[in-house]
């Protein structure tokens, strides 16, 4: 391993599409490092909730776990798979998934970001994106895939 590769690696998933290509590209990019696949867990007071009803906390962390073992399974194999574990917290994407990475000691994040190509009325309507605030506030590097 280079030493500019990280020997650990952050992948953070809010349970949307297309998160399975930032793990794909984490294990295919850096096939030496150890890689956390963290669930977030959005309070039910957040404004990324996404209508209906709402669950309980425990209820809410048991079925981003359970999302994140499939989003696991369904891009790595048995030999990746043991370099990949999965942890969950609660909170605000942006602000949860610097401090954990931080907290964690973290070489690299690797996430998906769709928002971060939006423009007009949609980030106007939406605010800040959610890649964009933790590129901004994560002290290591960040690749957003989009």
């Amino acid at each position: 391993m280079a030493d500019s590769d990280p020997d650990r690696v952050l992948v953070p998933t809010l349970g949307r599409p297309r998160e399975d290509e930032a793990l794909a590209y984490a294990l295919e990019t850096f096939p030496d490092a150890d890689i956390t696949l963290l669930a977030v867990v959005t309070p039910l007071d957040a404004p990324l909730s996404e209508g209906g009803i709402l669950e309980r906390s425990e209820e809410r962390t048991d079925q981003a776990r359970a999302s994140a073992t499939e989003l696991l399974e369904s891009v790595a194999d048995s030999t990746a798979t043991s370099r990949v574990r999965i942890e969950t917290i609660e909170g605000r994407p942006g602000t949860v998934v610097p401090k954990y990475a931080s907290e964690e000691g973290f070489d690299h994040v690797v996430m998906y970001g769709s928002e971060m190509g939006s423009t007009g009325f949609l980030r106007r309507f939406l605010g800040r994106g959610i890649a964009a605030t933790v590129v901004e506030r994560t002290a290591k590097p960040v690749t957003v895939l989009d």
